[in-house]
């Protein structure tokens, strides 16, 4: 997939991403890889994954758990929802991508699929956000740690981050000064991209525009492709 920087293809989407999709088996969505259909706006030029593309392959540390994650490991086995963050951000965008993260996980619980689906959010200040950051974090946005199927991954350090966003995902993160803020002494300009990918490894759906996505949509498709 030509991964071609994604603050340059974003700008061509349009204010309203699509996330159409049916209910259905493995093979009866818009390819054979994929259960739902196709997404009503085609993404498959943007530098992120999209539709269709196998999720990016690759491992980082869980510092609450104390073990290294690969979403090598959840295929054949649970679905993946992931996300990137950190627990500075001071405009409101991660806290809104966590929520929705966190609603879909609370809907798997209710439902009973918890355990057919997997959340990631991968934290790109690694330097701020420790594991007892990330624990206090999940306490104040509501993640339930004890579902056992939500992980914070934290990279081995700021550039381990960056090489692994920007490879994998398309997505640049620098640092950037924070002189409009007190409290801060660097923020990272960031884009609110979430990924849904099946429990074969593909992407069911991006959503680019993370923090604005319907939420009981996403629930939707999560569940959708997590029972398929």
């Amino acid at each position: 997939m030509d991964r071609r920087r994604f603050c340059s293809s974003v700008g061509a989407l349009g204010a309203t991403i699509g996330t159409a999709g049916c209910m259905g088996t493995l093979g009866s969505g818009g390819s054979e890889k994929t259960v739902l259909n196709p997404p009503d706006q085609d993404l498959s030029e943007a530098a992120h994954p999209s539709y269709g593309d196998e999720m990016p392959a690759f491992t980082a540390p869980d510092p609450i758990t104390d073990e290294t994650v690969s979403i090598e490991e959840h295929e054949g086995e649970q679905a993946v929802v992931w996300t990137s963050f950190y627990t500075n951000c001071p405009d409101g965008v991660c806290p809104a991508l966590i929520l929705r993260l966190r609603r879909a996980q609370e809907a798997a619980a209710e439902d009973g699929y918890g355990d057919d689906v997997s959340f990631l959010a991968l934290t790109f200040d690694p330097e701020r956000d420790t594991a007892a950051v990330l624990r206090e974090y999940a306490n104040q946005q509501g993640v339930n740690l004890d579902a056992g199927n939500w992980h914070f991954l934290r990279p081995d350090s700021y550039e381990r981050g960056q090489e692994l966003l920007d490879e994998n995902f398309g997505l640049l993160i620098e640092k950037a000064p924070a002189d409009q803020y007190d409290n801060l002494e660097y923020q990272f300009p960031h884009y609110g991209l979430i990924l849904l990918a099946n429990k074969q490894g593909i992407v069911e759906r991006a959503y680019p525009r993370g923090p604005k996505t319907d939420i009981e949509q996403l629930v939707e498709d999560v569940k959708r492709v997590a029972t398929a």
